[in-house]
């Protein structure tokens, strides 16, 4: 989409998609084709779209995000109800709701919430009413069971259509159900579905930052999640209901040492830098920069003064400093605040190979994998590698590095060509026999990989790179090296995922991208499913006879003709698969890095 709209919040794309008639929504996909080479200027918060010689189509976004139906207006003759309305909602970034808030000042004297007293009489009643309260399940609300089986029945139908069918009216009842979701107080399912519909305009926009593992993830979450909602109580409602907001809490005073910086460009329109820092033991804390905006922003955010304190710091010089607050209020996911209160001032950073980095990469790499899988999170890796050469895959060529005798795959960590992650990885896949320690995201594999993001500067043991914000030269690399002894120069190793689960995960992702229909196609699936139970994978096996099966069943009505394809059958299957190869893909993985029996949730 070429055109630069501010972000719309989903309720009004739903709305706006749902006043359409029949005959227009047919029309939608090709609406916001014809939009986006339309000529339109930006003025302040309001962007105007020529659509045509007499008509203009406004989008108003006083607060940064288009929040009301009312705020996008045409002036065709057929408004309020038009396309152009509705197309132009379709086009725009989906507005995210803010994860994250300061905390407010707590009065003086009193206690933080959840704070226990210390007088008896206090305690007794505390420990007493807890009593009561634990007799009582908590169980899902009428509203929030109707929320959840509409997400799932939305998001079973995006399934049936894939990605070339699920066009702008199917991502807006998908959006309609992420709204309702939210005000009935289930953001977790509300997000994932907006990253679906993301994930979807990024697949038919061809965007070369789409891939089909997060659509896959995203769609395999929303399903998941709605499927279990109805029936959830407790500890297990309050997980899947999830939580719309993370409030920053006080920590004290920080001590903090750059580690690298990275940009953020999501298919959601959203873009910035955020840099990673770590304490004296080891914790890590995020300060970030990210707001609605494209690549440029991206690559331009780094050179942006961070925003703690009154720090002067850009994001990649913090990188490279360190930095002392005071006052500090940090979220549960270990983003910094900004509050009034805060204050920064610039301090002496550390080298990757000093104290107290060094430590980050002095755990052992089982140990790292194995917290990776369990906690979640960002699941970075610090490691000690030594370059081999490189490796094609399906999504281009990556490199293979020898860490403490285990063949690693390291690959970009995003694809977008603004970003420089690709052009460094080739550079350095030219220098075989290079040592390098290197900071990665663990990308479960039934193989050893990882996406790159930073690594030690080749010829400058005391700098590093930041692989997405700084461009490697051919003078960088040392003069000569060589591969290390014993090491594979040659042919990659023969990957793990012979077992052979590639032949069930593959048509997970072909329903995900074609369709219900790509595995209705007449076809025996007997002999995969002999293969899968001869390697030990029966069970993948009854799944994937499912899945076509599910695919397959069309039942006749008294005259004969077709009946409508069971689709909740259909999403049932393939979802089962789906939740299938995870958990073992993610045993597989611990296996491959040595972290066997640390792989389950």
């Amino acid at each position: 989409m070429s055109l630069d709209l501010p972000p719309v919040a989903p309720s009004v794309t739903a709305a706006l998609v749902q006043g359409l008639t029949p005959r227009l929504r047919k029309r939608l996909d090709a609406g916001i084709a014809k939009l986006a080479d339309r000529p339109h200027v930006r003025d302040g918060d309001t962007v105007r779209i020529a659509v045509d010689d007499d008509t203009h189509l406004e989008l108003h976004a006083p607060g940064g995000s288009v929040t009301s139906v009312d705020a996008i207006r045409c002036g065709c003759l057929l408004a309020p109800d038009c396309l152009h309305r509705a197309a132009a909602a379709s086009a725009a970034p989906i507005a995210e709701s803010e994860a994250e808030t300061e905390p407010a000042a707590q009065p003086a004297g009193e206690p933080e919430p959840g704070a226990g007293a210390d007088s008896d009489s206090g305690a007794g009643a505390t420990s007493d009413t807890a009593s009561v309260l634990t007799l009582v399940s908590e169980t899902v609300t009428p509203e929030q069971r109707a929320a959840a089986l509409a997400m799932y029945d939305a998001a079973a139908a995006v399934l049936e259509a894939g990605t070339d069918g699920a066009g702008a009216v199917l991502q807006a009842e998908l959006l309609r159900a992420a709204h309702t979701a939210r005000v009935s107080g289930l953001p977790r399912v509300a997000a994932s579905a907006v990253s679906v519909v993301t994930q979807l305009r990024a697949a038919r926009g061809t965007d070369p930052a789409y891939r089909l593992t997060d659509l896959t993830a995203a769609l395999r979450d929303v399903l998941m999640t709605a499927h279990r909602l109805p029936d959830s109580t407790d500890a297990d409602l309050a997980d899947l209901r999830g939580s719309a907001r993370q409030p920053y809490a006080p920590d004290g005073s920080l001590r903090l040492y750059g580690l690298f910086s990275e940009p953020v460009l999501t298919a959601t329109g959203y873009a910035g830098a955020v840099t990673w820092t770590a304490d004296a033991d080891g914790r890590l804390y995020t300060v970030s920069d990210v707001a609605p905006g494209g690549a440029g922003r991206a690559v331009g955010a780094a050179d942006r003064a961070v925003r703690v304190g009154d720090t002067a710091l850009t994001h990649r010089e913090l990188s490279r400093a360190g930095l002392a607050v005071s006052g500090a209020t940090v979220s549960p996911t270990g983003r910094l605040g900004a509050g009034a209160g805060v204050r920064a001032v610039r301090a002496a950073g550390a080298a990757w190979s000093e104290d107290p980095l060094d430590r980050l990469w002095a755990a052992p790499v089982a140990e790292q994998v194995s917290r990776a899988l369990t906690t979640g999170g960002d699941a970075l890796l610090f490691l000690d590698v030594t370059l081999i050469g490189t490796v094609r895959e399906a999504a281009g060529d990556c490199l293979l590095a020898d860490c403490d005798g285990l063949t690693l795959r390291l690959a970009a960590a995003h694809d977008h060509p603004a970003l420089p992650y690709r052009d460094n990885l080739r550079l350095l896949a030219t220098a075989p026999g290079v040592r390098l320690r290197v900071v990665a995201r663990l990308d479960p594999a039934p193989v050893p990989r990882a996406l790159l993001v930073a690594t030690r500067h080749p010829g400058d043991a005391g700098a590093h790179v930041d692989l997405g914000l700084d461009r490697l030269q051919h003078a960088d690399l040392p003069a000569a090296a060589t591969a290390p002894t014993g090491a594979a120069t040659g042919s990659p190793p023969a990957p793990l995922d012979e077992a052979p689960l590639h032949l069930l995960r593959r048509r997970v992702h072909q329903a995900a991208s074609a369709g219900r229909r790509v595995l209705a196609f007449p076809g025996d699936s007997a002999a995969d499913s002999r293969r899968l139970s001869r390697y030990g994978f029966a069970c993948a096996g009854d799944l994937l006879d499912e899945l076509h099966a599910a695919a397959a069943d069309r039942s006749r009505d008294v005259f004969g003709r077709l009946a409508p394809a069971d689709v909740n059958r259909f999403a049932r299957a393939w979802l089962a698969a789906a939740h299938y190869t995870e958990e073992v893909d993610r045993a597989l993985c611990a296996a491959a890095w040595g972290a066997a029996g640390h792989g389950g949730r």
